[in-house]
């Protein structure tokens, strides 16, 4: 890498950790004013941002992409409208900065209290997805965070139009420019360098297919909080209501097929294959979903008049991104949850069911970030909880685990209050 490269990538992110300081003690409504003008500025910047997202479309780079991940780069018109209110809902959301998590005084009258402040500087790589820039911005920015984004050259004047907006408005805020910025370069060895800049960097996020995350992972020097692969499953079990059965598969599996949080394999035990699995398949394959299914269901299908092509070993953990579903018949609840544990990825994961004790123990037992009851995978998302948007889904046990918003990009720290207490 060159010295002019490192020189700025490292600039880059000492300004950063500068920018952090004012932005950890800035006032709620000056975050908030800064918010509230990068989402008018979206309503109001949508002709050029939709320019720019054309040349990234036509570029080489985006008509080589796959057409999940073609789909992720796109924006359009109701897309930008719900980013510019995506930020709406992170303005209005609480400000976590400050609150007590917990206080007490000890029995010698020092008084201590756990209060949540930023982590400090977060450092977001990503791919073509270029909502990120606005997602992670604002809520990095209304956690008191300063940010470093890094997105691929897919998206790059997408990207660099977003972040324009993201400086003008934290100067309409009086609010550090520096503490949103984006890597003016696409060099993978910038990325490299970037990873290496625990000094002043304290946080990684990479957000994108299981190759960048592991790439990521394997060369940085800064934590990074992770999630390799969305293999979803869908259980649907002997109690299940067969109308409810259905919605839930299809709409977890075409609702959105490219993301995260769509299904991938779907399990049946033998009490309830032959009843649930034909109007269930039926409904996926008018969908155009391709059936890969196991000797049991490929029967079970075949009786129906539907087709299914065999499923490989490799089809039960794989996370297709595309129209595609692997089926399998098991024995029971336990086996489910099993070989939910043993071929899954900790994403999201759902039972149907109308018995309240099967939920209760598939749900206390498949160790996933988000275990959902009668509901579809597809609700493991920031804006669906609540969080007006997320900086990532989290499949790591230390920090945050599931989708993560204001709170997760936050830690703590201990405040002491004394009255002239020493140490014996």
């Amino acid at each position: 890498m060159s010295a002019d490269l490192k020189s700025l990538v490292t600039d880059l992110a000492r300004r950063a950790r500068a920018a952090s300081h004012p932005l950890a003690v800035a006032p709620k409504a000056r975050k908030n004013a800064a918010l509230e003008k990068l989402a008018a500025l979206i309503d109001a910047s949508v002709f050029e941002l939709l320019e720019a997202n054309q040349r990234d479309l036509l570029s080489p780079e985006g008509l080589a992409l796959a057409p999940a991940a073609r789909d992720r780069l796109e924006l359009n018109e109701p897309r930008l409208r719900q980013l510019a209110q995506s930020v709406r809902q992170v303005a209005a959301l609480p400000d976590p900065v400050g609150e007590v998590l917990e206080s007490w005084t000890r029995p010698n009258g020092l008084r201590i209290e756990k209060r949540r402040v930023p982590v400090g500087v977060i450092g977001i790589i990503y791919e073509a997805r270029p909502n990120v820039t606005i997602d992670c911005a604002a809520l990095c920015l209304k956690s008191g965070n300063a940010s470093v984004l890094r997105g691929g050259k897919e998206c790059f004047h997408t990207n660099t139009a977003l972040a324009a907006l993201v400086t003008q408005a934290l100067h309409a805020a009086g609010l550090p420019g520096d503490a949103v910025q984006l890597m003016p370069t696409t060099d993978r060895a910038a990325l490299l360098h970037l990873l290496k800049l625990d000094a002043f960097i304290h946080c990684i996020i990479p957000r994108g297919g299981e190759g960048l995350i592991r790439f990521v992972a394997e060369n940085s020097t800064i934590p990074v909080i992770k999630h390799y692969t969305g293999v979803c499953f869908v259980y649907l079990d002997r109690a299940a209501d067969p109308a409810m059965a259905e919605q839930i598969t299809v709409n977890a599996k075409t609702q959105r097929p490219g993301v995260c949080n769509a299904a991938e394999p779907l399990r049946v035990p033998t009490a309830a294959a032959d009843t649930l699995l034909p109007a269930v398949g039926r409904a996926l394959a008018a969908k155009g979903v391709e059936l890969r299914a196991d000797p049991r269901a490929a029967a079970i299908l075949a009786k129906a008049g539907l087709a299914a092509n065999p499923a490989a070993a490799a089809d039960f953990t794989a996370e297709f991104l595309a129209p595609v579903i692997a089926v399998r018949v098991v024995d029971s609840l336990e086996e489910a949850v099993a070989v939910i544990n043993r071929d899954g990825s900790g994403h999201t994961d759902a039972i149907v069911t109308g018995d309240a004790a099967a939920a209760a123990k598939f749900q206390s037992a498949v160790d996933s970030a988000v275990v959902a009851w009668n509901a579809s995978t597809r609700f493991n998302d920031g804006f669906e909880f609540g969080f007006g948007a997320e900086i990532g889904i989290s499949t790591d046990r230390l920090h945050a685990r599931g989708p993560m918003g204001l709170r997760e990009l936050c830690t703590y720290k201990y405040l002491l209050t004394g009255t002239g207490q020493v140490r014996g």
